[in-house]
């Protein structure tokens, strides 16, 4: 059975150019030897028919070419394409590799499941459930709605087919859908072994091939490496790039070719001579961007190169180009002054970091997923769209829409779609404008809630997705069966307006806050490791907290409120007890930080404890954590923590937050709800008052600039605009040389800046300076 199964539905997938699944279902070892059965029944057909088989699966077994892909290294698999797949299922079933093993099998191919029998899989918990058992909760806290609504998928959708396999041999093999899907299906059933006949579903005749353009300033093997018109268009598009100053948007679904076209641009031109710098969010990312390249370069310059010997992808020309990659928060420096600029699966990547990338000196290309497995988040279409159309670049867009390795109508790109929710969508527009906050209505949404309503879990969802750059597949099995994690969202006419996903933290046991001071990691409690890990808090962890994982308002409706709103309704829940031990002690939040979310945060009552001291590698930003104390466990530990932060920063400015944004730093600083104490010595009052009033100078006692520094950035003096904000934090927080801080802020020379400083600190010395200090600057101001 398992054989002929296996060869009707490769035969059905290679006559229509789409794919299919085959599911084993039931007992491991009966599963790994089904799916030998049907890779031996593919390959020998193979042999028969094209003189050699080219099947590669994940598995250990010799005899074929196998590679071994373990769940947490299935994005081995990105940047190439397999006929056969094999994902074993029983151990530790991982959305996410899920999503990779999809999209790794190729127009005509075949995807193998092994998997636990079907009706008990929900039941049944395996090593990625232990990752969601997060303390105090425990693995049999866990529930199973995930797989749950996955099964009902795969034996719903089309092109999927199941067998329950007996323990004792295929004899007993109950064949529960063959997963056909049309007139190519064989006549006699599965194993017939019966010639297809191509029908309905057979290979749709393809659409027009891509040519050279007339005056193509591009080789013309970069359009004869192209597979489709759209990809053609593509890499026209691309020429534009010759020229600082423009700017190309590509986006398409995945398997569209997107990566595959910029990775000839970037070899055309280095052909040409320029300097081609590419990012991405991780180097695998951009690995069919320099296969490409390095092809293309290969073939037309005899000098291609995939990669460096240090291992990181790079291809030089004879003309001198270059294609070399930098992970994001470096690329977005522009180091080395490239000419071009590359950014694959843009929308991965956060607004404030692909700011750094509209300079009018190069010329830029964004490509994006717009539906992904591996987390993309719309910013990039909702909010950078803005600003790169506000920038001095020439933006020209295009969209791919044929697929490469498939049919248009593949059954299991729509399968993996739904089962991931790989295309999760918040509201359409229309359907929530004119939504005023008071309009909606506070909800819990309860996972079984979520797994009975499809359109309910995929705007909620769908936000989610909507404003966070990692959101993922593995984060929808963790909505639906973490038992720390709960989401609560605004509604207005039955429209998810607003959600956020909260996380259980702390209330930990002694035995476990003493192991994690002494170094040992608590998966699920980030806010309470930072504090005891890292900021040496061993009570850290006692209190019981609530921390915002992700918040979302549909875009439609930003800065009307609803985030506000919906924070305010979810301290309200949780701030007091109910009986049933459901009261916390403070909320808090960890997030990249930019001024934006600081001042968000802040007006919601959070105050904050930490900066991280380096930047998030994708999003270039520093990490900031905020409290908001709910009883006087939440207060005492705010308290500690918020002076801690305060003497950190003191010192910390000029060390490893020396090149913090300065809006950053000012926007942390200002939401510290520890004062800082100003308490110079008469000495140092003379200095500060000659420099502001008088001939004085500021090197004659920095600290004491410092300490006041300090206290009017906690207090948020009024007196103070943001260029000078940005002055004091620069020069006398970060201690920068006067010369990049005047040309940072834009004072026409040292000295006018060295007046600037002067002038920013006489109402400092207003609101803080001691008798003495007024009486020295009633010497300076007298007539």
């Amino acid at each position: 059975m398992i054989a002929g199964l296996a060869r009707d539905a490769k035969r059905e997938a290679e006559a229509a150019n789409e794919r299919r699944v085959l599911v084993c279902a039931g007992d491991r070892d009966r599963g790994i030897d089904a799916a030998y059965t049907a890779i031996e029944a593919v390959a020998d057909e193979r042999d028969d028919e094209r003189g050699g088989a080219s099947t590669a699966v994940v598995s250990t077994r010799e005899g074929f070419r196998f590679e071994e892909h373990r769940p947490r290294n299935a994005d081995e698999l990105l940047g190439g394409t397999r006929e056969v797949v094999v994902l074993d299922c029983h151990e530790r079933f991982v959305p996410n590799a899920l999503g990779r093993c999809v999209g790794a099998v190729d127009g005509g191919g075949l995807l193998i499941l092994l998997t636990p029998t079907l009706d008990d899989w929900p039941g049944i918990r395996d090593r990625f459930d232990d990752s969601l058992a997060v303390l105090p909760y425990g693995i049999g806290d866990v529930t199973g709605r995930f797989r749950e609504r996955f099964v009902e998928t795969l034996r719903a959708h089309p092109g999927i087919g199941i067998v329950s396999l007996d323990a004792d041999g295929p004899e007993g093999d109950v064949l529960d859908r063959d997963g056909l899907t049309g007139e190519a299906a064989v006549a006699e059933g599965p194993g017939a072994g019966a010639e297809p006949s191509l029908g309905a579903r057979a290979r749709p005749e393809p659409g027009p091939g891509p040519t050279v353009p007339p005056n193509a300033t591009f080789p013309a093997a970069a359009y004869e490496a192209c597979r489709t018109a759209d990809q053609a268009r593509a890499v026209r598009a691309f020429e534009s790039l010759a020229s600082p100053g423009n700017a190309v948007v590509v986006e398409a679904d995945r398997g569209r070719g997107k990566s595959s076209a910029a990775g000839l641009a970037a070899g055309a031109l280095a052909l040409a001579g320029a300097d081609v710098l590419v990012t991405a969010p991780a180097v695998r990312n951009a690995a069919e961007v320099f296969a490409r390249a390095g092809e293309l370069v290969g073939a037309d310059d005899g000098e291609g190169d995939g990669a460096a010997a240090s291992g990181t992808p790079r291809v030089e020309t004879r003309s001198g180009g270059r294609v070399r990659y930098l992970p994001p928060a470096e690329a977005a420096e522009l180091p080395g002054d490239p000419d071009v600029a590359i950014v694959d699966e843009a929308a991965a990547l956060p607004v404030r970091l692909l700011e750094g990338f509209l300079d009018e000196r190069v010329a830029v290309a964004f490509c994006t997923t717009v539906h992904g497995y591996e987390g993309a988040g719309r910013g990039f279409a909702i909010r950078f769209r803005e600003r790169l159309l506000d920038s001095p670049l020439a933006v020209r867009d295009v969209r791919l829409d044929e697929p490469i390795r498939y049919a248009r109508n593949d059954p299991v790109e729509a399968w993996a779609s739904r089962a991931l929710l790989l295309d999760a969508r918040p509201a359409v527009d229309e359907a929530v404008a004119g939504t005023g906050v008071d309009d909606a209505t506070y909800r819990t949404l309860a996972p079984d809630d979520l797994l009975a309503d499809e359109a309910l879990l995929g705007e909620a969802f769908g936000l989610l997705v909507a404003a966070h750059y990692r959101t993922e597949p593995n984060d929808l099995a963790r909505l639906l069966d973490a038992p720390n994690l709960s989401a609560r969202a605004l509604v207005a006419e039955g429209r998810v307006v607003a959600v956020a996903l909260l996380a259980r933290e702390g209330g930990l046991a002694a035995e476990t806050r003493r192991a994690m001071y002494e170094g040992e990691r608590v998966r699920g409690n980030m806010v309470p490791d930072v504090l005891t890990s890292q900021l040496r808090d061993e009570a850290a962890a006692e209190p019981r907290g609530v921390r915002t994982v992700r918040i979302a308002t549909h875009h439609a409706l930003r800065d009307a409120g609803f985030g506000s709103r919906l924070l305010e309704e979810i301290h309200a829940e949780f701030d007091e007890a109910d009986g049933e031990g459901n009261g916390v002690d403070y909320f808090s939040v960890g997030y990249g930080a930019t001024p934006r979310l600081l001042r968000f945060w802040r007006r919601a009552g959070y105050r904050t404890v930490h900066l991280s001291t380096s930047r998030n590698d994708a999003s270039g930003e520093h990490s900031a954590i905020m409290l908001r104390p709910a009883t006087e466990a939440g207060r005492d530990l705010l308290s500690r923590h918020a002076v801690a932060f305060r003497d950190r920063e003191r010192d910390g400015l000029s060390d490893a937050h020396r090149d913090v944004d300065p809006d950053v730093v000012a926007g942390a600083l200002r939401a510290c709800p520890a004062p800082v104490p100003v308490d110079l010595t008469e000495v140092e009052w003379r200095s500060v008052v000659g420099a502001s009033f008088g001939p004085g100078m500021y090197d004659s006692a920095p600290g004491a600039f410092r300490d006041l520094a300090m206290a009017a950035l906690v207090e948020d003096a009024p007196a103070l605009g943001a260029r000078e904000e940005r002055l004091l934090v620069r020069k006398v927080l970060q201690g920068r040389p006067w010369e990049s801080v005047a040309d940072e802020l834009g004072y026409v020379s040292t000295a006018a800046c060295m007046r600037a400083l002067g002038d920013a600190y006489e109402p400092l010395v207003e609101r803080y300076g001691t008798d003495f200090a007024l009486d020295e600057r009633e010497r300076f101001i007298s007539d």
